[in-house]
């Protein structure tokens, strides 16, 4: 039984664009090795509500897929330990 989800991450752009667009195709391809991706939203770079890390702006992209129950969990653990993203959120739709 596979479920819809939707994985919102924002990407610290102190890194450069080069970093971030290798962070974006990390996700993805760790996303489509364990589900099915159905769109990939990229909103670029927004400025944050608050100061994250000391930072004022973000790299939005919004991730839509597919997949079993177990993986959005490690999904989320495994991003949130990646170093250039600032935050996480993984929500069943």
């Amino acid at each position: 039984m596979t479920n819809k989800y939707e994985a919102g991450v924002i990407f610290s752009v102190a890194n450069g664009e080069e970093a971030t667009a290798a962070l974006k195709e990390k996700i993805n391809d760790l996303i489509a090795k364990n589900g099915s991706i159905e769109s990939v939203d990229d909103w670029g770079k927004r400025r944050l509500a608050y100061l994250i890390n000391d930072e004022a702006e973000g790299y939005y992209v919004f991730f839509n897929f597919e997949s079993e129950p177990e993986f959005p969990a490690e999904l989320e653990r495994i991003v949130k330990i990646t170093d250039g993203v600032l935050r996480v959120m993984v929500i069943k739709k």
